[in-house]
C-alpha cells in the first residue's frame, strides 16, 4: 500500500512540477476594449480578402489566450459595445480567431447579453 500511494505522490509532483515549468504568462482578455478595435480593422482587411499577416496587432492582444477564451473576450467586449459595431457573429468572431489561429467551437455562441 506504501509503495502505491509513493507513487501516486511522485506522478502528482511531476504533473505539477510539469504545469509550472510550461511557463508562466497566462493570456488575458484586455481590460481596454478599446485596444480590440485593431481586432475590428483585421475583420474589415479580411472582408476585403487582403492578406493579413498573423503577427498583427489584434492577435498580439489574444496571444497567450487559448480558442475558447479568446472568444469570450471578443464577445465580452462585443457585448460592452467597445468595439462600436454590429458584428455577424459566430462568422466575424470565426474570421479574426482563425487570422489568430486561434480555434473555438464550431457550434460556439457568444453569451446571451444581460
Amino acid at each position: 500500500m506504501a509503495p502505491r500511494a509513493l507513487l501516486l505522490l511522485a506522478v502528482g509532483l511531476m504533473v505539477v512540477a510539469s504545469a509550472s515549468a510550461h511557463g508562466g504568462y497566462e493570456g488575458s482578455c484586455p481590460r481596454d476594449g478599446l485596444k480590440l478595435k485593431a481586432c475590428v480593422d483585421v475583420l474589415g482587411l479580411l472582408k476585403l480578402k487582403v492578406n493579413v499577416p498573423r503577427h498583427e496587432p489584434c492577435c498580439s492582444l489574444l496571444d497567450g489566450l487559448v480558442g475558447l477564451d479568446a472568444a469570450l473576450c471578443l464577445c465580452a467586449n462585443i457585448d460592452a459595445n467597445v468595439l462600436g459595431l454590429n458584428l455577424h457573429l459566430p462568422v466575424d468572431l470565426r474570421l479574426i480567431l482563425n487570422n489568430c489561429g486561434k480555434v473555438c467551437p464550431t457550434d460556439f455562441r457568444c453569451p446571451p447579453r444581460h
